[in-house]
């Protein structure tokens, strides 16, 4: 691994792990959640709000930030960490993602990928050495891969390709990433539902070399139990001491299989997303603060749970200021959701290191069942 770029793992409980991930800007602890900050920015969160609730490190998204404000100011006002007032660590995405949620806006050639900006129509080009340029300025400490994978479900043959495509490109951004020491770069393993893409992928990237690995090509379409089935295998198909980064996911339910099979890192706009229209997760699942049970109901939205949404307001607040579309809604329930995924991964951490890891997810899985609080 590049100097001052380390992962230890502490202790297994069955493919489960726990450990850190050490950088120049601060440890990450794994299994490890990363809020989405795409544009520079966490929504409705301060970055000192996004530290309380227990995060090590965030994602920056690199296509937002190239569009707008450009790398290049972003470098001029002293790099990315600086510009947003986070000083712990930042992995930042390739772009690549958007070479498939854009698909209408963008032609992709062997080259790399041409798009028109979905702000102003603007022509912008990415390829592997541009995505490695624009990294380099944000001065993110994790850098991922320039990639390409198609949505799913998708034929053999063009999965197959989009995963040649994308080996063509990390060899292409090891190369374009150079000796950066305190940086790290992860290759993505593609290869859709498809176990020998998936082997071959893994073989092409190791034969690179990378400081991690991502699974790729995952949560865009082919639901949780196809996800579930890939990951039975994908993570044990790259190398056991680097860092294994599973992309876009998720839904508590699909952190905990995922950490169960082998992931130690994850990111998704989920929490954050689902705060801004009033959903919360909580122990008992999924509550939506809009629906009308909630409107005189004085308990707090969880009451095991210590985030200031909880802790100082009530269900019929939340329901209010939610119902008003009052900015302190999308603040309080952001909050509370990034509050419940950190003490997610933290109470995996310690069943794993006590090695009650499946206890610990029986439990989640039953309290889930029983749903949430009967109404008043």
């Amino acid at each position: 691994m590049s100097q001052a770029f380390q992962f230890d793992i502490a202790a297994t409980d069955g493919t489960a792990r726990t450990g850190v991930i050490s950088t120049p800007r601060g440890a990450i602890r794994t299994p490890a959640f990363m809020p989405v900050g795409t544009a520079g920015t966490v929504k409705a969160m301060l970055p000192g709000s996004v530290r309380e609730t227990g995060a090590d490190i965030l994602l920056g998204n690199t296509y937002h930030l190239m569009l707008r404000p450009t790398a290049e100011r972003v470098d001029r006002m002293g790099g990315l960490h600086r510009f947003m007032n986070w000083d712990g660590p930042i992995l930042t995405d390739s772009g690549g993602f958007q070479v498939m949620s854009l698909g209408e806006l963008r032609k992709l050639d062997a080259d790399g990928v041409t798009f028109r900006s979905h702000i102003d129509g603007s022509r912008h080009r990415l390829t592997p050495e541009r995505s490695m340029e624009i990294q380099r300025l944000l001065g993110s400490d994790i850098v991922m891969c320039f990639d390409e994978c198609p949505a799913l479900p998708a034929s053999r043959d063009r999965i197959a390709a989009s995963m040649q495509l994308s080996m063509d490109w990390a060899a292409r951004s090891r190369d374009a990433f150079g000796d950066r020491p305190g940086h790290a770069l992860f290759g993505i393993q593609q290869g859709g539902l498809e176990p020998d893409l998936r082997a071959e992928s893994a073989e092409r990237l190791q034969a690179i070399g990378f400081e991690g690995y991502a699974i790729g090509g995952l949560a865009v379409g082919e639901g949780q139990d196809a996800m579930f089935s890939v990951l039975d295998y994908a993570p044990q198909q790259l190398p056991v001491d680097r860092p294994r980064y599973l992309m876009g996911v998720g839904k508590p339910d699909d952190i905990v299989g995922a950490v169960a099979r082998g992931v130690d890192m994850m990111d998704c706009v989920l929490p954050t997303r689902s705060g801004r229209t009033g959903q919360a997760f909580t122990r008992r699942g999924v509550v939506n603060i809009r629906n009308a049970r909630h409107a005189e109901d004085p308990r707090p939205l969880d009451d095991e749970c210590r985030c200031p949404a909880c802790r100082d307001y009530s269900r019929a607040y939340l329901h209010h200021v939610s119902r008003a579309k009052e900015m302190i809604a999308s603040m309080l329930m952001t909050w509370h959701n990034l509050h419940y995924y950190q003490e997610l991964m933290a109470g995996m951490r310690a069943a794993i290191a006590a090695g009650t890891f499946p206890a610990w997810q029986a439990d989640f899985h039953a309290r889930r069942a029983e749903g949430d609080v009967e109404p008043l």
